[in-house]
């Protein structure tokens, strides 16, 4: 069992690390701590460890500045206690995963898709990190997003079951069509490729909304925004690549970021950069040289896990 003060000071170095592009004192520094003592390098390893499994740790740790000591300090704790409570649970998958997601039926991890024929003849692509469960009744066709994306193309049903999907914000159901529906933290998009879908927020279900072909829309719990115009090649993923015109760097960083396990991080200085082309998702080490090989940025690997994008 490592210490907690050798736990703390692999959280404290974590942070100081993570919060901006570390100097060369930095990096000498941490070296020189793990090579001191093997439990420093053994609860360094739970860090990473912990990285890969969860793929990632506490949101402010992500930031790529943390002002002020006490920001630092609140960000050393968290990282802390998921160290102990992982020591202690097998690696407390349960602090940020539901059980009902880790029970799911099918589930993909960090860079895996998923094609499955359905019953009835539909076709369901599992995207990237999602946890779904496939239920068919005698009155319902089913498909439960515990997290993550799904591309939808239903089939006719001999027997007329409306076809619903269900995310932790609402339901989804479909009107003979192909369409998308991906739930991240507290809120979940729809996109409609072919036909239409109703939305229904699950406390507020009377509040329903048709969706058309080339329409998307986000909705938590309470409500469903205003639809917009649906992103071009939006299902591209199912082929592998992620197609972006005219995205900030950021926002390209935030979407490969769901493909690769650990850390993806870019800075301030370099965030409002526009990118535009497409990128293999199976290749996310490739798409770094290539966006430090077309525009002025360094990409800086502390570890494998741990990867951040800088002005160069």
């Amino acid at each position: 069992m490592l210490e907690r003060k050798i736990l703390q000071a692999a959280a404290t170095w974590y942070v100081q690390l993570h919060a901006a592009p570390p100097s060369e004192a930095e990096r000498l520094g941490w070296q020189a701590w793990l090579a001191q003592d093997a439990r420093h390098a053994q609860a360094w390893a739970r860090v990473e460890k912990l990285q890969r499994q969860l793929g990632h740790l506490p949101e402010e740790v992500a930031l790529p500045t943390l002002a002020g000591v006490r920001a630092r300090r609140r960000a050393v704790t968290k990282v802390l206690g998921l160290l102990l409570a992982a020591g202690a649970t097998g690696w407390g998958l349960h602090i940020i995963e539901p059980i009902s997601s880790r029970m799911a039926q099918q589930r993909t991890a960090k860079g895996e898709r998923r094609h499955l024929r359905l019953a009835d003849g539909g076709v369901l692509d599992i995207n990237t990190d999602s946890a779904v469960d496939i239920r068919y009744g005698a009155g319902l066709r089913e498909i439960q997003v515990h997290r993550g994306e799904v591309l939808i193309q239903t089939a006719a049903d001999p027997q007329g079951r409306p076809f619903v999907v269900h995310t932790p914000q609402g339901s989804v159901r479909a009107l003979g069509t192909r369409f998308s529906v991906r739930s991240e933290g507290q809120q979940s998009v729809v996109q409609v490729l072919e036909h239409a879908v109703e939305v229904r927020p699950a406390a507020a279900a009377n509040r329903l909304m048709r969706l058309e072909a080339g329409q998307r829309v986000a909705f938590n719990r309470e409500r469903v925004d205003a639809p917009e115009p649906g992103a071009r090649d939006s299902d591209a993923w199912v082929r592998g690549m992620l197609m972006a015109v005219d995205w900030r760097l950021v926002d390209l960083v935030a979407e490969l970021q769901r493909y690769r396990t650990g850390r993806l991080l870019c800075s301030d200085a370099v965030a409002g950069l526009r990118v535009s082309g497409g990128f293999r998702l199976d290749d996310t080490d490739t798409v770094l040289e290539n966006l430090a090989a077309s525009l002025p940025v360094r990409v800086h690997y502390l570890t494998r896990y741990w990867v951040r994008i800088d002005a160069a």
